[in-house]
């Protein structure tokens, strides 16, 4: 059975890794702080003090870290994964990153016999607590394939997208809709309220028709309920949609829409709603329209 070591014990890392232990893998955890990894420890996980001491432990590691520098710097940094690396090691990252990084770090890994697998990941807390996520994957099939059981245990829809940097490229056009349905979502629940229409019952007319989506299935009674808690969180969110601008920016697509989306979650983080989840954007609007949709 593979040995695992997972790298990022956050809101969706720690879940993922609790599955990994519960489907019976050893598994290794290290985490910047120490209460989560305490939780697993006692579930039955090891604890490392480093990438480093984790990845000369196991047959492959997960990474599920906030951004770019943060994964290139556990990765490759001092007392990285790549230090403690050996011949055969499958490295996987579940973070949502540049595309470019997740090829840079594919080609200093693979120098050192390392393969690597970009597996960002989509279905938020829920998804993760459930063993339900979606996970796009770049890289080495052969690498995919070994791996495929431990990723059976994180998710129900693994695809393999391409070579190096194509799980990321998955994950930015995801979030490229993602951020169109939590905006979009936000929009038509204040327009119907402050039409005078009970923005519940517009929302069960519609999300049987052309406009169901999984914003829609999910969302709308966390919000009827007041409840904003994450989920996903809105800084979180403006951090993906700046690598989608890079990435679209990159390779010349204009995507104005993306654009004016990515203001409105701007400006929910400048109004001091980071930590709230992606869908309460629709503070955003409320207040530009002034009117709330439980008001």
């Amino acid at each position: 059975m593979l040995r695992v070591g997972y790298i990022g014990l956050g809101l969706m890392g720690k879940s993922i890794a609790r599955n990994i232990l519960k489907a019976g893998f050893p598994v290794v955890v290290h985490n910047r702080s120490r209460a989560a990894v305490d939780e697993l420890v006692a579930e039955g996980a090891m604890a490392a003090n480093s990438p480093k001491e984790v990845a000369a432990q196991v047959d492959v590691v997960f990474t599920n870290l906030p951004d770019s520098p943060d994964v290139e710097t556990v990765v490759l940094g001092n007392n990285g994964i790549i230090e403690g690396a050996h011949a055969g090691l499958i490295v996987i990252d579940n973070s949502t990153i540049k595309p470019a990084s997740a090829r840079m770090i594919a080609g200093k890994l693979k120098e050192k016999g390392v393969y690597s697998l970009d597996a960002p990941v989509s279905g938020g807390d829920i998804g993760a607590k459930n063993g339900t996520l979606t996970i796009m994957i770049g890289g080495e099939a052969r690498a995919l394939e070994k791996v495929m059981p431990v990723l059976q245990a994180m998710g129900k829809t693994i695809t393999h997208v391409g070579d190096a940097g194509a799980g990321q490229v998955a994950k930015a056009a995801n979030q490229i809709m993602v951020a169109a349905q939590m905006v979009a979502m936000g929009e038509l629940l204040v327009l119907s309220k402050k039409a005078g229409v009970d923005p519940r019952k517009v929302v069960d007319a519609i999300k049987a028709g052309a406009a169901q989506c999984w914003a829609l299935d999910i969302k709308p009674p966390r919000l009827f309920d007041g409840n904003r808690s994450p989920g996903f969180k809105s800084y979180m969110q403006l951090k993906d949609m700046k690598i989608v601008l890079d990435t679209a920016k990159e390779y010349d697509v204009p995507i104005s829409g993306t654009v004016e989306n990515t203001k409105l979650f701007q400006q929910m983080i400048d109004m001091g709603m980071g930590e709230l989840d992606n869908s309460a954007v629709v503070g955003v609007i409320e207040k530009l329209a002034g009117i709330g949709i439980l008001d």
